[in-house]
């Protein structure tokens, strides 16, 4: 069984866990209304969420995908 400390620390955790969670569902749904916004201006939502990705990635590793999209596309024939 829990002694009386560990089962308040516990606790502690798991409400800064549940605070958190809250906080990220805000994030998330302003991230959806700025794509939203963007969208509503013109812009491509799906393409913009590539580019986010894409700089998120390292310059080496955008490298590798990049020429693992275009072997793929030339093997399917869409060059």
């Amino acid at each position: 069984m829990i002694d009386n400390v560990s089962a308040e620390q516990l606790r502690l955790f798991i409400e800064r866990i549940e605070r958190l969670e809250e906080e990220k569902r805000g994030i998330t749904d302003d991230i959806k209304d700025v794509y939203g916004e963007a969208k509503s201006t013109g812009f491509d939502a799906k393409t913009m969420r590539v580019i986010v990705k894409l700089r998120k990635m390292e310059k080496h590793h955008r490298d590798e995908a990049d020429a693992l999209i275009e072997t793929y596309r030339n093997a399917m024939g869409l060059n």
